[in-house]
């Protein structure tokens, strides 16, 4: 008897409305794991940050070369997230596939979960200016029955919930899980999953909410229209940001790039990597880990002229599509082997959706009182006007993780 796991991924980024959901968990009530010493699951949060961010610009690398005049915008660490849980549930050669194409590989199991436990525990946090929520949700088919060990594992490693869901009457079931989409969302995502495959019994989704203030605003009085080159060379108007202000700024010289960072409050921060005129493929293919290292050695503090478009950028795929490009095919085929969710039953990913979407404005993402003032040394402004397409990055410093990965080729187009 064949069923079908489905799985759905949706993100939420840089949301604007207010109230968004709290932490409900309490770490220290998740299992033996968090008494593990705090400094172990900082250095496994650390290696797993850089194969994170590996794996993303790997994906980036496909997906642009697959089409290169689009937007592309997703989130690494969602992704990851919920694929780490399923290796819970997955046997080789599924398990090894999955290590493999998300960059696992080599990784001891323990550190792999711990990791993941440590980032996610830390990246939840909210505060007057800051929010952030990394969150998992399987719904479940009671007739599943799946391995107590399953549900207690992604519980105290990933802060799941598992919500009894039946899914006898699809129709009704979509409708039902698209409202808790929408209600844990305030209205933000709608409508996500489309369709459920007839057999599903079981359905995960993994989220991040995302809300910040720059720690120093735009004047959106000195936004105006401006022009974009594209990749053809043709050229749109889109709304331009401007502020002067101290930010670090580097410049690559091998690849032939500039480097800009402009800090939210908190410990988040919007990179953008700027490279010259016909050098974008150059930069993409260069992208790892490592370069990122190197950018920051080049990296100073000094007195900038910023000028970046306002943008709103949505971006959806099929999982399916996307981690094919990347060698994962198994756990989306009749012979993939979850059996360690459940021994009895023969289980495949069904629907794979992932969604993020970014608003990025001259309060960060959300309307606000002007930030404090600057002192600024009396020298001259370096220009970094973001005006050609552009890699964006939103991290955050403390884990450090990518939460967003971006190529902007189009700020207008949605």
């Amino acid at each position: 008897m064949n069923l079908t796991l489905g799985l759905a991924l949706f993100l939420a980024g840089l949301l604007t409305v207010k109230g968004l959901l709290k932490p409900k968990f309490s770490p220290q009530n998740h299992g033996a794991l968090n008494q593990a010493p705090d400094w172990r699951g900082r250095i496994a949060a650390k290696e797993l940050a850089k194969r994170n961010v590996n794996f993303g610009f790997k994906l980036l690398k496909k997906l642009s070369s697959r089409d290169r005049g689009k937007n592309i915008f997703l989130s690494p660490l969602s992704i990851s997230t919920a694929f780490a849980m399923l290796c819970l549930g997955a046997e080789d050669p599924t398990l090894a596939e999955i290590k493999q194409g998300f960059n696992f590989r080599n990784m001891p199991t323990k550190d792999l979960h711990e990791g993941f436990h440590f980032i996610i525990r830390r990246l939840n946090q909210e505060t007057k200016n800051l929010k952030v929520r990394l969150g998992n949700t399987l719904f479940i088919d009671p007739k599943l029955q799946p391995q107590q060990k399953f549900l207690k594992d992604i519980k105290n490693l990933y802060y799941a919930d598992a919500i009894p869901t039946n899914f006898q009457n699809l129709e009704n079931t979509r409708q039902e899980i698209n409202d808790y989409i929408s209600q844990k969302t305030h209205g933000r995502i709608n409508n996500l999953v489309k369709n459920i495959d007839s057999g599903t019994m079981m359905l995960l989704t993994n989220y991040i909410f995302f809300r910040a203030k720059w720690q120093y605003e735009f004047d959106p009085k000195l936004t105006k229209e401006e022009d974009f080159t594209l990749e053809s060379q043709k050229s749109v108007k889109v709304p331009m940001m401007f502020r002067g202000g101290m930010y670090k700024v580097g410049r690559d010289e091998q690849l032939s790039c500039t480097i800009l960072e402009i800090p939210y409050l908190k410990n988040i921060t919007a990179t953008f990597i700027l490279p010259d005129e016909g050098k974008m493929e150059q930069l993409e293919e260069a992208l790892q880990a490592d370069i990122l290292s190197r950018f920051k050695t080049s990296m100073s503090e000094r007195v900038v002229d910023v000028s970046v478009p306002r943008l709103h950028i949505t971006g959806t795929y099929d999982l399916k599509k996307m981690l094919s490009l990347v060698g994962v095919n198994k756990i989306f085929e009749e012979h993939g082997d979850l059996t360690r969710i459940s021994p009895h039953l023969s289980l495949k990913v069904g629907e794979a959706v992932h969604k993020a979407e970014l608003k990025m404005d001259e309060k960060g993402t959300e309307g606000a009182a002007g930030s404090g003032a600057q002192t600024l040394p009396m020298e001259t402004p370096m220009p970094v006007k973001i005006n050609r397409p552009y890699i964006l990055m939103i991290g955050d410093l403390l884990t450090p993780s990518i939460l967003f990965l971006g190529k902007i080729v189009n700020p207008i187009e949605k």
